[in-house]
């Protein structure tokens, strides 16, 4: 209360995330429900408009209808920069707008930017939000560039270029839209499963944007020399090897064995990379063995880096939880990694993000198992893929009914802003900490 007795009304941090991506949804399907946003010329209907403007600022990428086909240049560009704020972050995009029109950021604004970003410092918030702009800026540019002379040979100068930029952001922002209609509705990357030019720029993009900003201030930093990385850092490096690797491998003997050689490297490779979460394919995923499907799930719910354009539960959670179960093994006091130990708030973190992520996806999936009268391990996919923020489908999303699309866009908007965010939001009451219950052993295993 003030002296004149006005409340003022002050959102948190999470609530300030939460309402941020609500109004940019809100105000992207109302522009793609405009007749000039289709090719038909008429309005879009509201739950398939909310669904795509969610599916793009949340940067998932599940689609009821082809980008290409469907949709204005008008419409297309609407997604485009939905894609762009949701992959940079609303408070990130509107922090640097602040600043271009000499704004000054207060105490409140500064802290709800570092909650936003996972930036580790405060006081160097501004210099990080600057990073970020500008180094989303020089990958998606250099995107572009590398890939315009693939697209400007196949569609001319002008469509070449749209495309180049369109694909380049959107790679880059892990949002899994593409514009390649023109070679069949809902095609993905398909029909260049073997340009390497192609291939490796949107697996650079897709790691890149996937790695976090963090690691990239590191690398600046320090250049090559890993053992300067915070520990963060290297874990997210090594991470990010082992599940580029290891998915590769199998995907090499077993799902492409029958492929010529150069293809079955790049398919390998693209399709151990884009589910963490970047949702465009060069092959069909209905093609896969239950094992691939099952496979690509799990690499789905696991995501990217904290503080990326990546979603999912991240690479630093399912990593703390399996060193917390090989310390519990050991029977070690802690888990640790890199001469590090890991707290305790961030295994509790972790079990929490774990826990609520495969809840929403089995629950998602269960409903609209149910609901579509569809297989639940292809219901299964489509959820993950929602709450995962990837995109990739096996076909289910563009048949759904009404219930079932907002069982996904619910599924996208958490799997974007955070689950703990949510909860976060919702609990105002802060625990001091201080309260001791007395200890009892629970028998476990």
């Amino acid at each position: 209360m003030t002296k004149s007795g006005k409340r003022h009304f002050r959102l948190s941090g999470a609530r300030t995330i939460l309402l941020g991506f609500v109004i940019l949804i809100l105000a992207g399907a109302f522009l793609l429900m405009l007749p000039f946003s289709s090719r038909s010329g008429e309005w879009t209907s509201v739950t398939d408009a909310l669904f795509t403007a969610t599916s793009a600022s949340c940067v998932t990428g599940l689609v009821l209808y082809d980008t290409w086909s469907h949709w204005t240049w008008f419409g297309q560009l609407v997604i485009l920069s939905l894609i762009q704020i949701g992959g940079m972050g609303v408070v990130t995009m509107t922090t640097v707008l602040s600043k271009i029109v000499g704004k000054r950021l207060g105490l409140q604004a500064r802290t709800t930017m570092q909650e936003a970003v996972s930036a580790p410092n405060l006081g160097e918030i501004m210099k990080y939000t600057r990073f970020i702009f500008l180094g989303c800026m020089i990958f998606e540019v250099l995107g572009a560039v590398v890939l315009s002379p693939v697209f400007i040979s196949e569609y001319g100068p002008l469509k070449g270029i749209w495309l180049s930029v369109f694909t380049s952001i959107s790679a880059f922002c892990n949002a899994g839209f593409d514009l390649n209609g023109t070679h069949g509705e809902f095609s993905s990357m398909t029909p260049y499963m073997d340009n390497p030019v192609v291939v490796i720029t949107l697996v650079f993009l897709i790691l890149t944007g996937g790695l976090g900003f963090l690691t990239w201030m590191d690398i600046r930093k320090h250049g090559f020399k890993f053992y300067k990385y915070s520990t963060q850092s290297k874990l997210i490096i090594v991470m990010e090897l082992l599940l580029v690797f290891i998915p590769m491998i199998y995907l090499w003997f077993g799902e492409y064995g029958d492929y010529p050689a150069n293809q079955r490297f790049l398919a390998s490779l693209f399709q151990a990379v884009t589910p963490r979460t970047a949702g465009f394919n060069t092959t069909d995923y209905s093609d896969f063995s239950g094992t691939g499907v099952v496979m690509t799930i799990i690499l789905m719910l696991i995501g990217g880096a904290p503080g990326s354009t990546a979603g999912g539960m991240k690479i630093t959670t399912i990593t703390i939880l399996f060193l917390t179960m090989i310390a519990f093994f050991k029977r070690e006091k802690s888990p640790a990694i890199f001469k590090r130990r890991i707290t305790t708030e961030a295994i509790y973190g972790a079990v929490a993000v774990c826990m609520l992520d495969v809840m929403l996806a089995v629950l998602g999936s269960m409903l609209i198992a149910r609901i579509e009268h569809r297989a639940f391990l292809t219901a299964l996919f489509e959820s993950a893929s929602a709450v995962g923020t990837v995109g990739l489908s096996m076909g289910l999303t563009p048949t759904l009914h009404t219930v079932s699309k907002f069982v996904l866009i619910i599924l996208m908007y958490t799997g974007r802003v955070g689950g703990l965010t949510l909860v976060f939001a919702a609990i105002t009451r802060k625990s001091t900490g201080n309260r001791q219950y007395p200890a009892d052993n629970i028998a476990v295993g």
